[in-house]
């Protein structure tokens, strides 16, 4: 008997670009689950990949979302709010670097490039953060996305892994915020998975196959891992879990370089 433990929860998922996404695992996850959600997609070019997948787990709300753009972000809380007239959980899945920047040293990084990276990729977290509380009025949770690569210094990461390191760092002070109105914010760090904007790391390969090598359990992660864990921390089994980073890569964080 599959457990139901969403059903009637409300979510928000921002980040699916196609199949092999990890909001895609998270969002199947939590449809299964019994949550209902409302899906984003990026732009016109991305939609067609993202239409089918919201459609395939019945999502009532599919908006599109840039999240530099803060009328698209408005309209949709204003839909999410004239629809549900509140919200449960939320996934904040994306992340951005020039690719110049993130091919560079890190000292090497343009201004430019720095300030966009860090817009998208950790800054965003929170202004979709403002926008949700009102609408947690019972509670909820708040998740978004980092890698080893915020903590420990991870070849070719490079910018990309100071932004997850402010990223993580912006999540543990928004939970100490919103732990008053009981709403938990975590941060899934999954192993490496061979997602579209793992293609623009140097080496991904060779770092995606070392990474289930050196883990204890020596198994790749996939995006299914990623969702079933996601599923528990948004669901009410988890009300005491916050401000967490938690690892979902076979224990590969454990272990010395």
């Amino acid at each position: 008997m599959q457990n139901k433990n969403l059903s009637g929860k409300k979510g928000l998922i921002i980040g699916i670009a196609n199949n092999s996404s990890i909001a895609w695992g998270c969002a199947n996850a939590f449809r299964d689950a019994g949550a209902e959600l409302a899906i984003t997609y990026l732009n016109d070019k991305a939609k067609p990949y993202v239409q089918p997948l919201a459609e395939q787990v019945d999502a009532p709300i599919l908006m599109p979302l840039n999240v530099v753009d803060d009328v698209q972000l408005q309209a949709l809380f204003d839909e999410i709010t004239q629809k549900w007239g509140k919200l449960d959980f939320l996934l904040h899945a994306i992340a951005f670097a020039p690719l110049e920047d993130l091919h560079g040293r890190v000292i090497d990084s343009s201004r430019e490039g720095f300030l966009s990276a860090i817009d998208i990729s950790c800054h965003s977290f929170a202004r979709i953060a403002k926008l949700a509380e009102p609408l947690m009025t019972d509670g909820g949770c708040m998740l978004t996305t980092s890698y080893y690569g915020g903590e420990k210094v991870v070849e070719n990461y490079n910018i990309m892994g100071a932004i997850k390191a402010s990223l993580e760092g912006l999540s543990k002070y928004m939970a100490a915020e919103l732990g008053e109105k009981n709403i938990r914010v975590n941060t899934l760090s999954p192993g490496p998975i061979p997602t579209r904007a793992a293609g623009g790391i140097k080496g991904f390969e060779e770092l995606h196959k070392q990474s289930y090598q050196k883990a204890p359990l020596q198994s790749a992660v996939s995006i299914h891992d990623v969702g079933a864990y996601a599923k528990f921390l948004v669901s009410d089994e988890a009300r005491f879990i916050t401000g967490n980073t938690v690892y979902i890569d076979s224990g590969y964080n454990i272990m010395a370089p």
